[in-house]
C-alpha cells in the first residue's frame, strides 16, 4: 500500500531528539534516535571493559584562505559556514562525538573534525544497517584451481606466496543488540567492529544528516562537497604507510603495511592476489574487481599464445603465399585505375608491401582463431560465474542486492511516497515506477543526441580521410603517392582517438546528471543505470570507426566512370592489403594508444596531483618541524574515484580483444601485457595514493558482466561477418574449388577492367579491384560469392552459439560443493528455527531466541 510522506518543516536542526521508539515502529532511514542511542550504554552484562577508542572513525576537512576577509564571495562564504556549523550540531545530535583541530599559516587555515561513534551509536546503526557480524569462526577455504591442479602433479608453485595475518571466515547474521552475547568478540568494544564496519556506519549518518531544509536537497555530505562547503571526507587508512621489512613476517605490520609488502608492488606480478586481505581492508565490491581482473587476465594467457602462434603463422605465409609473389612480381603487368578524379594511374606492385602487411592477418589461422576466440569468451564468462559465487559465499554476500541493501540515502530524502518492502516487511520510501520511466526515456533522448554526435565526429573522420588520400597521392614523391591510403587512415586513427577521449569526459558528467534525476532506490540500480548510460555511448564512441573500416569502407566505392560520392568526395577504398590490415592498425591504434594514455595518467597523474595536493595541503609544517598528523598526511592523498573507470577500460578492452580479434590476433597479447601492469598500478593506487574509499558491500561485479555476455555474442556475429565480407578467406576457398587449388591466377581473378567509356575517355585501360563485368554491372561471381559468405554467417553463428550453449549447460553456474554447503546451511537454519521455537513454547524466554532464527536461513552464508 502506497502512502505520501509528510512534508517536514524547515529548520536549521532536523533531527528528531525522541526516545527511542520500538524495534516496528521505528522510523526508516533517519538519524532521529541515534543521539538518544548514544546516551543508552548496553548494559554491562554483555560488554567488556572500556578500552581506548581509535582516533577517529571519519574526517571532515576545509580549508578557509585568510588573506581575503572582504571579498565578493562573502555572503557565499557565510551560507557555507552556517550550513557546515548546522551540520555538524546535528552530527552531534546524532551521538558522534566531533573533535576539531586546525592547522594554519599566513594564508589558509585547514580545519579538521574528526568523528568518532561510540558504542551505543555503532550498535544502533549496525541493526538498522543490517550488518552481518560472526557467530562462529571457521577455517579459510581460499582455493585456487591453478594451485589445486598444480599440487595435484606435483610441480612447485612459483605463483604461490604465503601472506601473514590471513583474514578467518566466519558464520554470520544480521547483528541484533538484544543478542550481543551471541556474537563472537562482543566482550571487547573497540575490537567486536571492524574498521570498515565502523565506516559504513559513519558514511551512513553523514549521508542522511541534514543541514537544512530536506525536500530541497539540503542533506548529505556528498551534496557538502558538490558545494564546496567542505573540501573532503574520508576515513582514515590502517597507520602510516613506512617502510616495510623485506621480512614480512615481522609482528607488528597494519593491513594496510601487509597489502603493500605482499600485493601493490611490482615484484608481486607472478603471484597471487591476496584477495581475502583486499576485501578485509577495502571492502568486497573492490575485492571483486581485483578478483575479476586477475581472473580475466590469467584467461588472456592462453589467448595471447594461440593468437601469437597464428600471427607468426601468417608471417610465414607471406613468403609462400602464391597471389602475394605474384602481386609482387607483377611489374608493370597491372596497371590500376586512379584513386581520384586528378590522380594518376598506378602499378599494384607498388602496393607490394601493404600485401604482404596484410597476408600477416589475412590467412586461414584467422577462422581458426576467430572459433577458439568466441568459445574463450563462452568459457570464460561460465567459469567467472562459479568463481563469482564461490566468492559471494565465502563473503557472505550472496543475497546482499536481495535482502540486505538498503535504499540510498538521496532516495530516501527526495521519494514522494512509502510502500511496504515485499521482503523485509519494513515500510521503505517508494518512487513511482512510471515516473522513473518516464525519466528514464528523457534520457535515453540525450543518449541518443550524444551517439548523434559521436556518428557526425565519425563522419568528419571519413572525409578527412579521403580528403587527405587525394591530397598525399598527388605528391611528387613516389613512396608518399604509393602510401597514401595508408597515411590518410593512420593520421585519421589518431584524430578519431582524440575525439574520443574528449566525447568521454562530457558525457560521463552529462551522465551522472541523469542518472541522480531518475531516482534509483538502491546504489547497486543507481550504478547499473549509469553504467549503462555511459557504455552504450563509449561503445559506440570506441567502436564506430573501427564498425565502419570493417564493415561498410570501400563497399560503396562504384566503379570506374560511376564513382560514389559523400557531400562531393569520392568514398573511400580498401588500399591493396585490404580492408583488414587498416582495421588491425585502427584496433592497435586506439586500443595500444588508449592503454598507453591510461598507464601514463596513472603513473604521472597521480604523482604531479599528490606533488601538488602536498605542496597545497602542508601549512606551516616545515616551520614546525612536525610530523604531519594521520589525518594531515591522508588528506595529503589523492581521492578515490571508484572503480568505474577502471571497470570500463577493462570491458572496453574485451570488446576489442573479442569482436575484431578476427582482424588482429595480437590483441589478446597486448591486452594480458596491458593488465599485468594494470593489476599492480591500480593496488599501488588504492593502498598508496589515493585517500581510503567507504568500504562497500556487492554479491557480484553488477552489470558489468550482462555487458561482457552481449560483446560475447555481438562478437560472434562480428567475426562471422569481417571473415565473410571483409577476409579473401572465402574468395581465395572458392577460387580453390573451382579453378586452381594452387591459387595461381588469383590475382587477376579478383580484378575487373574499366569499362570500356572510361578505357576511351583516358585513352587506356586499367584494373579495379571488384567482381565487375566489363559494363561495371555484378558478375555471377560476384552473386555467387554472396550466397557463400551469408551460408558462411549463418553456419559460423549457429555453431558457436550452439557449442556456447552446450558449455553453458556442461557447466554449472554454481560449484557442487558451494550448492551442498547452502543446503547443509538451510537445513541447519530450519532444524535451529524449529528447536527455538519448541523451547519458546515451553519457557516462554523470547529474549533465549538464536540470533540464526531471527535472520533466516540465508544469514549463515560464510
Amino acid at each position: 500500500m502506497l502512502r505520501r510522506r509528510a512534508r517536514e518543516e524547515d529548520s536549521a536542526v532536523l533531527i528528531d531528539m525522541a526516545s527511542l521508539e520500538s524495534e516496528n515502529g521505528s522510523s526508516y532511514g533517519s538519524t532521529a534516535h541515534a543521539s538518544e542511542a548514544g546516551k543508552q550504554q548496553v548494559g554491562p552484562s554483555r560488554v567488556g571493559s572500556p578500552a581506548k577508542p581509535p582516533i577517529a572513525d571519519f574526517v571532515l576537512v576545509w580549508e578557509e584562505d585568510l588573506r581575503n576577509q572582504e571579498n565578493p564571495t562573502q555572503d557565499k562564504t557565510d551560507t557555507h559556514e552556517f550550513w557546515r556549523e548546522a551540520f555538524l550540531e546535528n552530527l552531534r545530535l546524532a551521538g558522534l562525538h566531533v573533535d576539531q583541530h586546525d592547522v594554519q599559516d599566513k594564508a589558509t587555515a585547514v580545519h579538521y573534525v574528526l568523528l568518532r561513534a561510540p558504542w551505543a551509536v555503532l550498535c544502533y546503526y549496525a541493526e538498522d544497517l543490517r550488518l552481518k557480524l560472526p557467530l562462529q569462526e571457521l577455517p579459510n577455504q581460499a582455493s585456487n584451481w591453478s594451485a589445486t591442479l598444480l599440487e595435484w602433479l606435483g610441480i612447485p608453485n612459483i605463483l604461490l606466496e604465503h601472506v601473514p595475518d590471513t583474514p578467518p571466515e566466519y558464520y554470520s547474521c544480521q547483528f541484533k543488540a538484544s543478542k550481543l552475547q551471541w556474537f563472537l568478540g562482543s566482550d571487547n568494544q573497540d575490537t567486536f567492529f571492524t574498521s570498515t564496519k565502523r565506516h559504513q556506519i559513519l558514511f551512513e549518518i553523514l549521508a542522511k544528516t541534514q543541514y537544512g531544509h530536506e525536500k530541497k536537497g539540503f542533506f548529505g555530505i556528498d551534496q557538502l562537497l558538490a558545494e564546496g562547503v567542505f573540501s573532503a571526507a574520508f576515513p582514515l587508512h590502517d597507520g602510516p604507510l613506512s617502510a616495510v621489512p623485506e621480512d614480512s613476517q615481522v609482528l607488528g605490520l597494519t593491513q594496510r603495511q601487509v597489502l603493500l609488502q605482499h600485493w601493490a608492488r611490482w615484484g608481486k606480478w607472478n603471484k597471487y592476489q591476496p584477495l581475502d586481505h583486499v576485501r578485509r581492508y577495502f571492502g568486497e565490491k573492490v575485492a571483486l574487481y581485483f578478483a575479476w581482473l586477475g581472473f580475466y587476465t590469467g584467461w588472456l594467457l592462453p589467448a595471447a599464445v594461440v593468437g601469437t602462434v597464428v600471427f607468426l603463422v601468417g608471417c610465414f605465409l607471406v613468403f609462400s603465399d602464391i597471389p602475394t609473389q605474384e602481386l609482387c612480381h607483377s611489374s608493370d603487368g597491372f596497371d590500376m585505375c586512379p584513386l581520384c578524379a586528378d590522380c594518376s594511374f598506378w602499378l599494384l606492385s607498388s602496393a607490394c608491401t601493404l600485401a604482404q602487411v596484410g597476408r600477416l592477418f589475412d590467412h586461414g589461422g584467422t577462422v581458426f582463431f576467430s572459433l577458439f576466440m568466441a568459445l574463450w569468451a563462452v568459457l570464460l564468462l561460465e567459469y567467472w560465474k562459479r568463481k563469482n559465487a564461490t566468492l559471494a559465499y565465502r563473503w557472505d554476500c550472496s543475497d546482499y542486492e536481495d535482502i540486505e541493501e538498503r535504499p540510498r540515502p538521496q532516495f530516501a530524502a527526495k521519494a514522494p511516497l512509502t510502500a511496504l518492502n515485499p521482503i523485509t516487511g519494513e515500510d521503505e520510501p517508494y518512487f513511482p515506477e512510471k515516473s522513473r520511466v518516464h525519466r528514464m526515456l528523457a534520457g535515453s533522448v540525450v543518449l541518443l543526441m550524444m551517439v548523434a554526435v559521436v556518428i557526425m565526429c565519425l563522419v568528419s573522420i571519413i572525409l578527412y580521410r579521403a580528403i587527405m588520400a587525394v591530397l598525399v597521392s598527388k605528391s611528387d614523391n613516389a613512396f608518399l603517392s604509393a602510401w597514401a591510403p595508408r597515411i590518410a587512415s593512420l593520421t585519421g586513427s589518431v584524430v578519431n582517438l582524440v575525439f574520443i577521449v574528449i566525447l568521454s569526459k562530457v558525457y560521463v558528467v552529462l551522465a551522472q546528471v541523469l542518472t541522480r534525476w531518475e531516482m534509483h532506490r538502491t546504489q547497486t540500480s543507481f550504478e547499473d543505470a549509469f553504467t549503462l548510460k555511459v557504455f552504450i555511448f563509449q561503445f559506440v564512441n570506441f567502436y564506430a570507426s573501427p564498425v565502419y573500416i570493417a564493415f561498410f569502407k570501400g563497399r560503396f566505392v562504384g566503379y570506374p566512370g560511376n564513382y560514389h560520392t559523400l557531400f562531393g568526395v569520392r568514398n573511400e577504398e580498401c588500399a591493396a592489403g585490404g580492408c583488414l590490415v587498416e582495421l588491425a592498425q585502427e584496433l592497435l591504434v586506439i586500443m595500444v594508444g588508449k592503454q598507453i594514455i591510461n598507464n601514463v595518467q596513472e603513473v604521472l597523474v597521480p604523482k604531479l596531483k599528490g606533488c601538488w595536493q602536498k605542496l597545497h595541503s602542508r601549512r606551516g609544517k616545515a616551520a614546525m618541524g612536525t610530523h604531519p598528523a594521520p589525518w594531515e598526511a591522508d588528506y595529503e592523498l589523492l581521492p578515490c574515484e571508484g572503480l568505474f573507470h577502471e571497470y570500463l577500460e577493462m570491458v572496453l578492452q574485451f570488446g576489442f580483444v573479442t569482436i575484431f580479434v578476427a582482424a588482429c590476433p595480437l590483441a589478446p597479447l597486448f591486452a594480458l601485457l596491458n593488465n599485468w601492469v594494470e593489476i599492480r598500478l591500480d593496488a599501488r593506487k588504492f593502498v598508496c595514493e589515493c585517500r581510503r574509499p567507504v568500504a562497500e558491500r556487492a554479491q557480484d561485479i553488477g552489470i558489468w558482466f550482462h555487458i561482457l555476455a552481449g560483446l560475447t555474442h555481438l562478437a560472434v556475429i562480428s567475426n562471422a561477418f569481417l571473415l565473410a565480407f571483409s577476409s579473401d578467406f572465402l574468395p581465395r576457398a572458392y577460387y580453390r574449388w573451382t579453378r586452381a587449388p594452387d591459387l595461381r591466377g588469383f590475382l587477376n581473378f579478383t580484378l575487373a577492367r574499366a569499362p570500356p567509356a572510361f578505357a576511351a575517355a583516358h585513352n587506356r585501360t586499367c584494373r579495379y579491384r571488384a567482381f565487375r563485368d566489363d559494363d561495371g554491372h555484378y558478375s555471377q561471381t560476384y552473386w555467387t560469392l554472396l550466397a557463400i559468405r551469408l551460408a558462411f554467417v549463418i553456419v559460423f553463428e549457429h555453431v558457436v552459439f550452439s557449442i556456447g550453449r552446450l558449455l553453458d549447460l556442461l557447466v554449472p553456474d554454481i560449484p557442487e560443493s558451494v550448492e551442498i554447503k547452502v543446503k547443509r546451511e538451510y537445513y541447519l537454519a530450519k532444524q535451529a528455527l524449529a528447536e527455538n521455537e519448541a523451547l519458546l513454547g515451553a519457557t516462554g524466554a523470547k529474549d533465549d531466541q538464536l540470533p540464526s532464527s531471527e535472520s533466516g536461513p540465508s544469514s549463515l552464508g560464510s
